[in-house]
């Protein structure tokens, strides 16, 4: 007992000293005095600075129960929450309070304070029910507190969970695949249930025998046999409950104080002055909450971050504003949209970060240049993997890799263009002495073309050793003497020491020469391309391997969403055979039928093999397409000058 007493005090201290939280709860939605939802501009820029994962922990309940009591000591804090000593009802909205997560590290603990339901000032049931499913959409853990006992009257007042069905979808109303009785799905999506009693003073005995806490809960949940409108009102709340939530919890909490007086004092009360059997069950409680609560995760097992949990907010309010009811897969779909959007940008940028890096050293080799594409390229398909989910027809991947291979195509031709500059003016400072002697005459005379030949091969011979000219040196080089070409022929022709013959020989050995070099410059292109080649074969080998993880991952996240399902259903069907329930637990096996066969369905990992696969192949085309539509835009561009 002493143990888990101390494991929430520690978890206070963690929580106390990490100054860039949250001091205070602020409103993440306000209700407003029309019974309008509204999210608040503070509460939701909270929520964007948070990029790790969220456990979410939101408490509903009667108004006036004390909810912003355990709030506060899930938070660690004495105060916050505002408690409330009055009838009148402190929480409107939706009030929000981040801390680090005292047992979770890289995560945060968001704690959700909802309005109190069935506030006698408001007069609106529905508004009520909205708060009550927002709680619900937005949470892994919902916390339901109540005041006395569970029976019949404390669960008729949670009919809010009857309602359920009717304010949250699975599916779209388009969906092809829609069909009746989709709410017996909602127990793989929705939060883990934790009923809170306050101010027990029964003993927990049934039948004479001592129960726990759980068993209490259980016991409370029992269906009635028979059949009628009394019986079927008295069994839908419980069938729910138990239909809905994927795994229930009791805690049974005595009086804190022994005087009302105190009661109204709880927010200023010392630990000292609070029971001790409290104590050690908000002990529990506490210890409980910060082990059991799962991350939050969306529909198909994506987990939530602070930044991901405040789209949801605005996406479910506004649509509940619209008139709309919130479904789940159109809020994932809509997420997936954002989130896919903001990955190829921070992928985009990663490539291009790295590849400004490198763009400051041009000219460089392609064998280099290819290098750090592939790195660089492998760093942003991860970044990519990293916040993408959902992308199931590879419709962003492939607009992350066409924005890396226009990136990388650009840098080619600007390594291209840098190269060719770096040689043309290597060539023309080498140049210098040989166009004096050839502009003082030292060429136009007997024997002038052997010596033009020779200063010609010498700095041929120093240009080739210069290194770091980058990929247009042979091609450069090839062009040059080229333009060279008729003053070779013109200083042949004006040396009268050669024969006619010897000159015809001459001119024979200067085309061959530019051959040679023209063969030379066809293997440079043939060495980068085959290059590049190579490096887009690697890159999209190790592209279809994270791919290939990442698609394993979202499928292996669905399969656990169908176990937790079969594993519910399996014990809500073995608890209705024991207690006599035939039809209902037979009705179950349909049910849990259906979630197996889909569990099986999913096994094949088609949507890799259909999508992912046929629109990587054509990709290792693209850069070499890129660069030849370059390089025509640039000579159309240079003939236009002209």
């Amino acid at each position: 007992m002493h143990k888990l007493q101390s494991e929430p005090s520690e978890g206070k201290q963690r929580i106390m000293s990490c100054s860039k939280y949250m001091s205070a709860p602020v409103c993440l939605i306000e209700n407003d005095e029309n019974g309008k939802l509204h999210v608040k501009k503070e509460g939701k820029e909270i929520l964007d600075a948070i990029h790790e994962p969220v456990v979410v922990v939101s408490v509903v309940g009667l108004y006036r129960t004390g909810k912003s009591y355990l709030m506060n000591r899930l938070a660690g804090q004495q105060s916050g929450f505002a408690l409330g000593s009055t009838i009148e009802s402190k929480t409107k909205g939706i009030w929000i309070w981040c801390v680090p997560h005292p047992k979770k590290k890289g995560h945060t603990l968001v704690l959700l304070d909802t309005e109190g339901l069935g506030d006698v000032a408001k007069g609106d049931s529905k508004n009520d029910g909205w708060i009550f499913c927002l709680a619900v959409l937005l949470s892994s853990t919902l916390v339901y507190n109540s005041r006395g006992t569970i029976d019949n009257t404390a669960v008729e007042k949670l009919h809010y969970v009857a309602e359920l069905a009717e304010n949250i979808k699975i599916r779209s109303a388009e969906a092809e695949d829609e069909e009746e009785g989709e709410d017996s799905e909602f127990v793989m999506f929705f939060p883990s249930f934790t009923w809170v009693v306050r101010d027990f003073t029964l003993d927990l005995e049934i039948d004479g025998k001592k129960v726990t806490d759980d068993g209490y809960l259980e016991f409370a949940l029992n269906l009635k046999k028979g059949v009628g409108r009394k019986i079927s009102d008295y069994n839908l709340p419980r069938e729910c409950i138990k239909r809905y939530f994927p795994s229930r919890k009791c805690f049974v909490f005595p009086f804190p104080v022994t005087t009302q007086e105190n009661m109204t004092r709880l927010e200023i009360l010392q630990d000292k002055d609070l029971a001790q059997q409290f104590l050690e069950v908000t002990g529990h409680f506490c210890h409980h909450i910060f082990v059991n609560s799962a991350v939050k995760r969306l529909k198909g097992g994506h987990i939530v971050t602070g930044q991901l949990l405040g789209r949801l907010v605005e996406i479910y309010v506004d649509t509940i504003s619209s008139g709309e009811v919130p479904c789940l897969d159109n809020a994932v779909v809509v997420l997936a949209n954002q989130e896919n959007q903001a990955a190829v940008q921070e992928a985009l940028k990663v490539y291009q970060k790295g590849m400004e890096e490198v763009k400051n050293m041009l000219p460089i080799s392609i064998e280099y240049l290819t290098c750090e594409h592939q790195k660089l390229s492998s760093l942003a398909i991860s970044q990519f993997t990293k916040r993408s989910f959902k992308d199931e027809k590879t419709e962003y991947l492939k607009k992350l890799e066409e924005a890396v291979c226009v990136c990388y195509a650009d840098l080619l031709q600007d390594n291209q263009m840098a190269s060719e500059k770096k040689c043309r003016d290597l060539l023309k400072n080498l140049f210098v002495d040989m166009n004096k002697r050839l502009q003082d005459g030292e060429y136009s005379q007997a024997g002038g073309y052997e010596l033009y030949k020779r200063d010609r091969d010498t700095i041929v011979e120093q240009y080739r050793k210069e290194p770091n000219k980058g990929v247009r040196a042979e091609a450069v080089l090839e062009e040059f003497l080229k333009e060279r070409e008729p003053e070779a022929n013109s200083i042949l022709c004006m040396d009268n020491k050669l024969t006619e013959n010897e000159k015809q020989m001459k001119k024979q050995k200067e085309k061959a020469d530019l051959l040679e070099q023209k063969m030379k410059e066809e293997e440079e292109k043939r060495i980068e391309n085959e290059r590049m080649m190579e490096t887009e074969k690697v890159r999209h080998e190790d592209m279809v391997k994270q791919m290939q993880e990442k698609f394993n991952k979202e499928l292996e996240q669905q399969q656990q969403e169908k176990d937790r399902a079969i594993e519910s259903k399996l014990k809500e069907q073995e608890e209705m055979f024991k207690k006599g329930f035939k039809q209902k637990a037979e009705n179950l096996e349909e049910e849990i039928m259906k979630l197996k066969n889909e569990k099986e369905g999913s096994r094949g990992g088609g949507i890799f093999k259909d999508y992912v696969m046929p629109f990587l192949c054509p990709l290792v085309e693209m850069v070499p397409n890129l660069l030849m539509q370059r390089s025509m835009l640039k000579s159309l561009t240079k003939g236009l000058k002209r």
